[in-house]
């Protein structure tokens, strides 16, 4: 297990929430949009119950140009 491992749905809300991203919209079933006005930055994140595979959450930092690094220390 990897240091972006076990992170749940709602602790990785939070971070992004702290790094400048709001929820923007609803995209295809449990999956949402997140915008970073910022940077202009948008990202995908899946809405689902139990902890967050850990390469689906780089994904997630890849999209949004967050250093795992950053995103771990807010």
């Amino acid at each position: 297990m990897g240091r972006l491992s076990g992170f749940k749905y709602r602790q990785i809300i939070k971070k992004l929430k702290k790094l400048g991203f709001a929820f923007d919209r609803q995209a295809a079933g449990s999956h949402e949009i997140w915008y970073n006005s910022t940077t202009n930055k948008y990202t995908t994140i899946p809405n689902h119950a139990g902890d967050m595979p850990e390469g689906t959450l780089r994904a997630i930092l890849r999209q949004a140009n967050i250093e795992p690094g950053e995103f771990l220390d807010k």
